[in-house]
């Protein structure tokens, strides 16, 4: 068992729900500043700043994984959806375009809020891996809040078999390197090692139709404000 003077990570303990809240919060607070003010400038200070800091992040995970030797073909490639998210949600932060911003939409509300609510860190703040896990997944979350709720991207009803296919096709990926490697990327293999929302799934292989069927769901659930919002526009009028 690994040895540390930090203390262990504790789900939804005072550090946990700090980094919570301000996932949410900072990215609300800033859009209202960039709405009230109306300042483009303003705005893409935002957007480089946070595309710095989830780039920072995942920089310096490499850094110090490669420093304690944590690096094996397990978790070195960019093989989870996490990755793929961040690197979705990047791009979009550099320059805004609608198929990156609707894949980084869906893939940080419906995958990556599933690991900022139950992190794989063994140890709590201020240990270095869950400061590079909070900052690298609250900064794709937040960012994606500040893109829909700061500079009004949206997804629209093409935007769904869109994300979805770009999801299988994600799933195939994964499950190639998984193959190939005998790896785990995107829980194909085998649950997650830490507490998740896994635990409540069969076994293997039976809980892999059960994550398919979540994941439609969710991304239903995501996109669930705007079709709503689209309904009611017309009956204001």
């Amino acid at each position: 068992m690994e040895q540390s003077s930090f203390q262990p990570f504790v789900l939804f303990g005072r550090s946990h729900e700090i980094v919570l809240v301000l996932t949410v919060l900072v990215p609300i607070m800033l859009s209202i500043l960039v709405r009230v003010t109306g300042n483009r400038t303003f705005a893409r200070l935002i957007r480089w700043v946070f595309a710095v800091a989830i780039l920072g992040a995942w920089t310096f995970w490499y850094i110090i994984a490669t420093r304690h030797g944590w690096l094996d073909l397990g978790n070195e490639l960019p093989m989870d959806l996490c990755s793929w998210a961040a690197i979705a949600t990047v791009v979009t932060l550099i320059r805004p375009g609608q198929k990156s911003y609707e894949l980084a939409y869906f893939w940080a509300l419906a995958g990556t809020v599933q690991g900022i609510l139950t992190p794989g860190v063994p140890f709590d703040f201020p240990e270095p891996r869950f400061i590079e896990f909070s900052v690298f997944h609250g900064g794709i979350i937040a960012s994606v809040l500040f893109l829909t709720l700061g500079l009004k991207l949206r997804p629209y009803p093409a935007s769904l078999p869109r994300v979805i296919g770009w999801t299988f096709l994600y799933a195939l990926m994964a499950g190639i390197v998984d193959w190939q490697f005998g790896v785990n990327y995107g829980f194909l293999r085998a649950k997650p090692p830490h507490a998740s929302l896994y635990d409540l799934m069969p076994a293997w292989p039976w809980y892999l139709p059960v994550v398919v069927v979540l994941g439609i769901l969710s991304t239903l659930i995501c996109y669930a404000p705007f079709f709503l919002a689209d309904g009611i526009r017309p009956l204001r009028k």
